[in-house]
């Protein structure tokens, strides 16, 4: 009887141990189960276990995971008592689609996996009377392929925005790049002021064909009169809206198109600034300025003035720029020239010409400038006759206005024992200064003999051969007695015109960017038959002045 009482009470204990084991439970739900992607759905777990968070690690791999909060209860039900805890946690969606939540392990239990589908966010236009929209323009939608395209987005939005962020993603085979800041300012749209914040992209298609640029988006916060506690905040609203998605033709690279490929809606060439003025030694400014629509700075070439015969060229680093004008894109470079004529006369300036493929008409185009004439004044230094013989020196001579030329009727007759003492005086010095000259050259022969290998005179043909630039400038300096770095005073040696202006070449792509093809060519023909210098007959060396004017 024991026994059975025993077993009895057992089965009772059993018994009423099943309600409360029937009713431990770990469960997860969605508030909602479709959202528009850049809304926030809210994720509950409801659990009987004493515990103080979720993992929830394999969640942020789909999700952005913020706001949990935690509640307790204590019920009572027939006399017996039941604990529970619910977590809540906001989750916004990385990207749009149909999105699973995996299972969460809570305590000692797992979670069932969940469904949430997850709407693109949605395209209104600007006529949509919406409080909050995006739109996408672009400036060519048949552009050439590596043809410059500009890309506007604008965020249209009536109502406060407490936060957010607009994104433009990259449309496939082709590059897109942010360019400036963004604009904000106001616009009226059917009698509605709208707040706007205005984005700029270049877009470069890398292949012909149709070309697809994804809509820009925008994922924020507003105000709004629903209390929410997920993200910290009470107050605001999820919003997400995005601008249609556009197409573009994107056109091949004509087989007739000109190298290198500059395709452009338009470009302008103009002097910004001309020499009225011009004098022989002088430098003079010569500023061109060249605009191009369709393009950035980067993509422009270089703006160069041609070769000049008669003057030497230095320019200035280019001052560039590229703008959004009326939504589309505008380059600009500016550079500045420095003119220095060699001699008087008229001097033709070359202008400046780009080649490019106007992308409105499907042609190619020149744009050049007209070329400057200038007459050029004979300059105020006046250079001294060259001198022929390897040690000879061109010496300038300074005509000022203060000097007084020497005058014939002014003369005082000698006294005769001066004349007797400056004729000793020269007598002495010549006979010093030829000991002087004989021992000067014995020394420099001891020299010459102790030297294993004496330097050999550069050849002009074998330079020219080379086509080295300084070589060249080397062995015409030392055929005219100059020092290495004084073509001027070579210039003004040379005989004929050709091998000047030859030598003006290369001073040109040395210094003042000038091409280096143009100037090995016409060093080549003008040197071919070897350097021609003026004839001048030398005076024969006298070691003391005159004592006298004569």
């Amino acid at each position: 009887m024991r026994r059975a009482w025993q077993a009895g009470l057992w089965l009772l204990l059993a018994w009423l141990a099943l309600p409360v084991q029937a009713q431990a439970q770990t469960r997860a739900w969605l508030d909602r189960s479709e959202i528009a992607f850049g809304e926030t759905v809210a994720l509950n777990i409801e659990t009987d276990q004493s515990v103080d968070a979720v993992d929830y690690a394999p969640l942020q791999k789909q999700f952005d995971v913020a706001g949990q909060t935690l509640r307790r209860s204590l019920e009572w039900n027939n006399g017996r008592s039941r604990s529970r805890t619910l977590l809540a946690v906001g989750l916004r969606p990385r990207a749009p689609g149909v999105l699973t939540i995996p299972p969460l392990r809570v305590g000692t239990a797992t979670t069932e996996p969940l469904r949430l589908v997850v709407r693109p966010p949605a395209a209104l236009s600007a006529n949509a009377g919406s409080d909050l929209f995006v739109e996408t323009e672009v400036d060519d939608a048949r552009p050439y392929v590596q043809q410059s395209v500009g890309v506007t987005v604008r965020l249209n939005y009536a109502v406060p925005l407490q936060s957010g962020e607009l994104t433009q993603d990259p449309p496939d085979n082709a590059t897109l790049q942010q360019i400036g800041e963004d604009r904000r300012y106001t616009r009226e749209l059917d009698g509605r002021r709208y707040r706007v914040v205005e984005r700029h992209y270049l877009l470069i298609p890398e292949r012909s064909g149709t070309l697809v640029i994804p809509g820009a988006r925008f994922s924020g916060l507003r105000d709004s009169d629903m209390f929410s506690s997920l993200f910290g905040g009470g107050g605001r609203q999820d919003v997400s809206v995005a601008a249609p998605a556009r197409r573009l033709e994107v056109r091949p690279i004509p087989a007739t198109a000109i190298q290198p490929w500059l395709p452009l809606r338009g470009l302008s060439l103009r002097y910004l600034r001309k020499p009225v003025q011009v004098r022989a030694g002088e430098a003079v400014q010569v500023e061109i300025g060249m605009t191009a629509d369709g393009a950035t700075d980067v993509q422009l070439p270089a703006l160069e003035l041609g070769n000049v015969a008669g003057a030497q060229i230095f320019a200035d680093p280019a001052q560039t720029d590229t703008r959004i004008v009326d939504g589309k894109l505008q380059a600009s470079v500016r550079r500045v020239f420095s003119l220095v004529p060699n001699r008087g006369g008229r001097l033709t300036v070359p202008g400046p010409s780009v080649v490019w493929w106007d992308a409105t008409v499907g042609k190619a185009r020149t744009t050049q400038l007209p070329p400057l004439l200038l007459e050029v004044a004979p300059g105020n230094v006046a250079m001294a006759p060259a001198a022929s013989g390897p040690n000879a020196t061109a010496s300038p001579v300074l005509a000022t206005a203060d000097e007084t030329p020497p005058s014939s009727d002014r003369f005082w007759p000698p006294n005769p024992r001066t004349v007797a003492a400056g004729v000793a005086g020269a007598l002495l010095l010549a006979v010093l200064g030829g000991l002087l000259w004989r021992r000067r050259a014995a020394h420099h022969a001891v020299v010459d003999r102790d030297a294993s290998e004496p330097p050999a005179p550069t050849s002009l043909s074998r330079a020219l051969a080379n086509g080295d630039f300084a070589k060249i400038s080397l062995a015409l300096t030392r055929q005219a007695g100059l020092a290495a770095d004084d073509l001027e005073a070579v210039v003004a040696r040379l005989d004929e015109q050709a091998q000047r202006d030859a030598v003006v070449l290369l001073q040109s792509a040395q210094w003042g960017g000038g091409s280096a093809i143009e100037a090995r060519k016409a060093l080549r023909a003008a040197f071919a038959g070897g350097a021609r210098w003026k004839d001048s007959a030398p005076k024969a060396a006298e070691l003391l002045p005159p004592l006298y004017p004569m």
